[in-house]
Order: C-alpha cells, then sequence, then structure tokens
C-alpha cells in the first residue's frame, strides 16, 4: 500500500523533536519575516538556529520543509536577497512558497531545493495544479476548501506531482491567508499575511448606534453568541482512508504556535491512526477521533472535505481553544531512584489519577510521591515548578515523556 507522509508544525527546536519522535515523517518551519505563523518570543527558530535545527530533523530522519510562504513587497523581496544564501545553506527538504518572485529566487538561489506551493496560493482545480508543475513545483498543498471527491479529480487529471492537505487544526474565516481584518483593525501593524495576525475572527463582538456612543449591545444570533466570524478546527482522522485513496502524498497538521502537548498528542494520534489503517482497512478510526478532544480546539468540523461547508461549521459560544485534557508535566529526562524530575503545566496533587503518554506507549497511573530537590515530600506540584514524582507506574522510557489529565471533559464539542 502507498505510503503518505504525516507532516507536523515546528515552532521551535523542542517541538520539532518532539513532532518527529511522536510520529512525524516530516516537519514544516519558519522564520520571523519570511513565515505565516512567524512566533516573536520564546525558543523560536532563527537564521541563528536554522541549520541546526534541518540537521536535526535529519538526524532523526526525518525531512524538514522551510515555509517562505508570504506574499512579499519589495521591501521583503530586498531582506530575502540578503538572506537567502543562509536558507540555502541550512538545506532544507524543500520551500514553501507562495509569491511568485520568492518562487523565481529559490529557482535560482537555491536550486537544489525542492519547491512546494502553498496552501496561501489557494489551489482548487487541476490546470492550477498543472500550472504550477509546469513552473517547476514538486508538491501543491492544496486549499483546505477542497471536497476530497475534488482532490482524487485533480489527482487523475494530475498523477505525477506530489498532493498535500491539511487533515487538523486552526481554520481561517477567509480563504486561507487572504483575511484583511488583522490589517484593518490594527493600522496595518499585524498583518495577516506576514506570520502576525491578530485572529479578529475569534474576537467577541458588539454592536454601538452611532447616535449612542459608549451604549453597546451585545450581537446575538438565535442565541447561540457573538463569535459570528470564528471556524471550529479541521479534524479529519476519520476520513485519512478518503483521502489516502483520493492520492494524497502528505497529511499537513496546522498548529506551529501551538503547545508541546498538542504537538506531541495531535503527532502520535495520527500516526496511530495511519498505521493501524495501513495494517487493516477496515479498522474503526473514530477512537482516534475521541482521542483527539484531549488537545486544544474549537470543537471539530470536517470543513469543506465532505461537500460544502456547513453552518455549524462555526464556533458560535467559544473563541480559544478548549483541551479535553489538561497538560500536567513535561518529563525532563532525569531519574533519581524511582523518582522522576518534571516541569509541572497545571497543578499536581498526591495521589491524582494521570495518564501518560511517550512516543512508544500510553497508560494510567496514579502519583504516589511528590517531593522538591532537598527530598521534602509535598501535597502537590504547582505550575512552573519542578519537582520529582513517583509514579504507581512509569513510563519504560521517559525522555520524552508527558502527562496530562484522564478522561475527556464534557466542555469540548
Amino acid at each position: 500500500m502507498r505510503k503518505v507522509e504525516l507532516l507536523m508544525p515546528a515552532g521551535n527546536l523542542e517541538k520539532l523533536e518532539y513532532a518527529i519522535r511522536y510520529g512525524a515523517d516530516a516537519v514544516y518551519l519558519g522564520v520571523v519575516d519570511f513565515s505565516l505563523r512567524a512566533m516573536r518570543k520564546g525558543s523560536i527558530i532563527t537564521l541563528e538556529n536554522l541549520n541546526r535545527a534541518v540537521a536535526l530533523a535529519h538526524d532523526l530522519g526525518a525531512k524538514a520543509y522551510l515555509t517562505l510562504n508570504i506574499f512579499a513587497f519589495n521591501n521583503d523581496i530586498k531582506l530575502l536577497e540578503e538572506n537567502i544564501e543562509k536558507f540555502a545553506q541550512a538545506k532544507p527538504d524543500a520551500v514553501i512558497v507562495s509569491d511568485f518572485g520568492i518562487f523565481n529566487m529559490v529557482k535560482k538561489y537555491m536550486p537544489s531545493s525542492q519547491i512546494h506551493v502553498s496552501t496561501q496560493t489557494n489551489t482548487l482545480n487541476y490546470e492550477s495544479v498543472k500550472f504550477w508543475k509546469d513552473l517547476g513545483a514538486s508538491r501543491v498543498i492544496l486549499a483546505r476548501e477542497l471536497p476530497i471527491k475534488d482532490i482524487a479529480e485533480i489527482r487523475k487529471q494530475v498523477p505525477d506531482i506530489e498532493l498535500e492537505c491539511f487533515v487538523h487544526g486552526s481554520q481561517c474565516v477567509s480563504f486561507s491567508g487572504r483575511c484583511l481584518l488583522s490589517d484593518y483593525f490594527t493600522d496595518g501593524e499585524r498583518k495577516a499575511n506576514h506570520g502576525n495576525c491578530s485572529q479578529p475572527c475569534r474576537w467577541s463582538y458588539k454592536l454601538v448606534e452611532e447616535t449612542r456612543p459608549g451604549q453597546y449591545y451585545e450581537i446575538h444570533q438565535d442565541e447561540r453568541g457573538s463569535h459570528i466570524l470564528s471556524p471550529k478546527d479541521l479534524c479529519l482522522v476519520e476520513y485519512i482512508p478518503q483521502l489516502i485513496e483520493a492520492g494524497v502524498d502528505s497529511l499537513k497538521v496546522e498548529g506551529r504556535t501551538k503547545s508541546l502537548y498538542y504537538v506531541s498528542a495531535v503527532a502520535k494520534t495520527y500516526r496511530a491512526a495511519i498505521d493501524e489503517w495501513m495494517k487493516n482497512p477496515e479498522a474503526d478510526l473514530h477512537k482516534y477521533f475521541i482521542e483527539l478532544q484531549k488537545v486544544g480546539n474549537r470543537g471539530y468540523t470536517t470543513g469543506f472535505a465532505l461537500g460544502e461547508n456547513k453552518p455549524d461549521s462555526y464556533s458560535y459560544d467559544i473563541s480559544k481553544g478548549l483541551a479535553g485534557s489538561d497538560f500536567l508535566c513535561e518529563f525532563k529526562g532525569e531519574q533519581k531512584d524511582d523518582a522522576y524530575l518534571v516541569k509541572i503545566k497545571n497543578k499536581i496533587h498526591l495521589n491524582d489519577q494521570v495518564e501518560i503518554i511517550t512516543p512508544q506507549e500510553m497508560f494510567t497511573t496514579e502519583v504516589i510521591k511528590i517531593q522538591n530537590d532537598e527530598g521534602e515530600e509535598l501535597p502537590l506540584g504547582n505550575t512552573n515548578d519542578d519537582v520529582w514524582i513517583t509514579f504507581s507506574q512509569a513510563p519504560q522510557d521517559y525522555k520524552y515523556a508527558i502527562a496530562r489529565t484522564t478522561g475527556v471533559k464534557t466542555h469540548v464539542s
């Protein structure tokens, strides 16, 4: 059976490593100023550590794709001219582009790199795919607005190019990347197409009547609240068979600004779903949909994959992603007797039942002892503390283990 790639986001070096260890075949990463999801704080990927990031992916047996997918103004082109040699030196497996000028520059200055056409180009038909192929692209990342049946038609018409599509994560209220709301509401300071969208589609709105300044009125839409622009998150884990059979080569997850827990848990779930279906085409993948409710989401939708987008694809009550399970702690890779050093992400109490996941395991266990560095026993571990925890059952390989609460909270759709 044809192998399909699981492509995960890499917002920083740590997330890159966890994404691959938890099942990604490839990662995509970007740097500030040239990427549509450029993180500007924390442990980010920069021009200075880009070589290291790509090399790390390769050392772990995965591919690394560099995103240069802004729509460029003249000053962006000049900045790229100053830095493109550094991108070339990093030797990414492919460069993701949407702008014709950047496309030409990559062909000129990075001739050994494959070119993947970004979803920002909103490619919806086989003639467009043929165009990009004739221009020299090796892969087209299809628009999120495409039904699976249309993807199958594109594959039939253009059999000799790689096709990639999004299967999970946040969606744009506009055609991907074409919304100008952020530009308008921030006086051009936060441009959606330069990696700094303020996401006004997630805001809660009120009305004001111009003769009554300062008097605000809630927007109501059939009593569903005022988040009238906010799409639910995409989740196509149950439709992996149809996507593979339609001819998709790479299944892509959104989320370079998402947490380490999100990247790890989503990669593990999609990896397991893909592998099970490859071994057993009759497998029921619904359990993986339930599993994905444990990570942050605004409710899930199939978007346009099954045809027309439906009204229930929008989240009218929440704008922030809510996780069905809380990320409790990250193992720091140190063991002392039967205790493990962890970084607390959300408060953990003695005797709590927790679920531990690693790249190889997933099981429920109990917290039987919490200690500080001096060996003093504690009743709980507070958020952001480093503590030593003893579990009733410990992971076999704890270096990349994380723990979360058990079950799924009912606030997740």
